[in-house]
């Protein structure tokens, strides 16, 4: 089984430092929808692993959280993709969970369900964190250009020299079309 983990926000969706609260500011990055089916067509299980501090917050609850994820479907429908799973951390940073990325809990249960190692599964993320969880699971990461990562290209540019290590895209689509080659 081919297993391929995508952050949400920043990466399949627009991201807002204000966080994304409702169906309607939940907005596919373009392109993104179509990459996913590309990967669903090309026998690729797609989960998402999503931060979403916003429900212990009060932003949002469970059932808005579910709507916007429902949008996405239905979206990814259209174009003939689809998620096969979502899995999310609803704590915020100071809890001591451990699923909260950059913790690894959320992919190691994810590798798990799905029965894969993880060191032959990619994390694309757009920050930091979903890198540093990707690599504390021992998968392999991509990190995107859209969302937060420019901001985290150059953060790991300026820490460490792990920056070559990990492939840099534009945005999902152009991830994809490359782990597609």
């Amino acid at each position: 089984m081919k297993v391929i983990i995508l952050d949400r926000d920043g990466v399949i969706n627009h991201d807002s430092d204000a966080y994304i609260k409702s169906v309607e500011e939940w907005e596919p990055i373009d392109g993104s929808l179509e990459a996913i089916s590309r990967l669903n067509h090309s026998g690729y299980t797609v989960v998402i692993a999503s931060n979403q501090s916003g429900l212990a917050r009060g932003y949002f609850d469970i059932e808005t959280l579910t709507a916007m994820h429902k949008k996405m479907e239905a979206m990814l429908a259209k174009v003939g993709g689809r998620i096969d799973a979502v899995f999310y951390c609803p704590h915020e940073p100071d809890d001591a969970c451990d699923c909260r990325k950059p913790k690894p809990g959320m992919l190691l249960e994810i590798g798990q369900r799905f029965n894969v190692p993880l060191k032959e599964v990619i994390v694309i993320g757009d920050s930091v964190s979903d890198l540093k969880a990707a690599s504390n699971a021992h998968a392999k990461a991509i990190l995107v250009r859209t969302g937060k990562g420019v901001k985290a290209e150059k953060i790991l540019a300026a820490e460490c020299k792990q920056h070559d290590l990990v492939p840099v895209y534009d945005d999902l689509a152009a991830a994809v079309t490359a782990i597609l080659q």
